[in-house]
């Protein structure tokens, strides 16, 4: 009498189960044919220019006679924007949310956390617009040179990826059991040492999750980056000089390139995919053995 029933629920679970695998299936397929596509059509073009010509040849003059598609510059200004983002958002993303999970009253939170979660609803060109006219001139005026500069960019990117930094740093501390801190507290630990030297430290799986992605944030930006970094395809000379990323080089370039141009654009995207891969693996190696 209760075979129906229970064949009716085991469909039902195979369905699921069939849904679920196309959808992770399309996934894999997805990032398997994005991968096809850039290095069929980037490994080509650096056998062309030549892999120690393209990586690390420090100018970038497609238009000259021969062409030049060095992208070593592009490279380190990257670099330099994405440590500088780092070096500014992540302190303060995961300060405050510490703050709004264990220090914050609860009336603060309710007005402080949706507005964390409206900065990650912001689109790109609405940052870059913020970005120059009040981060670049504020650059400006206080330290010289032009404003459109490594730091003005920085600065930016700090501020675009506090949301993912906070909202994932705060549910890894809220995640943290109860008994932890209830144990420092009855150990004789203060609130604060409870929360700082036991809870926070218990977190840093997540944490660091919350790293990564504002790392893979930081490195993949291009509209905001286009309007505040200055756009120099040159090597950087100080925080305060312009500056081109490889996100940006593909962009500003890709619409009029054709033939070896366009192939070294791809090329580039291979070596930002590549990048990308690199950071991910070696936080993923770090978080095994925090």
């Amino acid at each position: 009498m209760e075979s129906g029933p229970i064949k009716r629920r085991n469909w039902k679970e195979d369905l699921a189960r069939g849904a679920f695998f196309a959808a992770a299936a399309t996934s894999i397929l997805a990032v398997l044919l994005i991968c096809a596509f850039l290095f069929a059509n980037g490994i080509p073009a650096m056998g062309k220019i030549g892999v120690f010509r393209f990586l690390l040849g420090t100018e970038w003059a497609p238009s000259d006679i021969p062409p030049a598609y060095g992208i070593f510059p592009m490279i380190l200004g990257s670099l330099y924007i994405t440590a500088g983002a780092v070096l500014l958002g992540v302190p303060l993303g995961i300060l405050t949310a510490v703050f709004l999970a264990a220090f914050c009253p609860e009336a603060l939170h309710k007005i402080l956390k949706p507005a964390v979660e409206l900065l990650a609803g912001i689109p790109s060109v609405v940052y870059g617009f913020f970005g120059m006219g009040v981060i670049v001139p504020a650059v400006r005026l206080l330290l010289g040179g032009s404003g459109s500069s490594i730091l003005a960019a920085s600065i930016l990117l700090g501020i675009m990826i506090l949301p993912t930094v906070v909202t994932i740093s705060e549910t890894a501390v809220r995640a943290v059991p109860g008994s932890y801190y209830e144990g420092a507290l009855a150990l004789g630990a203060s609130h604060e040492r409870g929360v700082f030297f036991i809870v926070l430290p218990a977190a840093r799986s997540g944490v660091l999750a919350s790293v990564i992605l504002g790392i893979g944030r930081a490195v993949g930006e291009t509209m905001a980056v286009i309007m505040v970094a200055g756009n120099q395809a040159r090597a950087p000379r100080g925080i305060l000089r312009g500056v081109r990323t490889l996100t940006a080089n593909i962009v500003l370039e890709m619409g009029y390139a054709a033939e070896l141009h366009r192939e070294a654009l791809i090329a580039t995207g291979v070596v930002l995919f590549i990048f990308i891969m690199m950071i991910n693996l070696a936080f993923s190696m770090l978080k095994r053995r925090v």
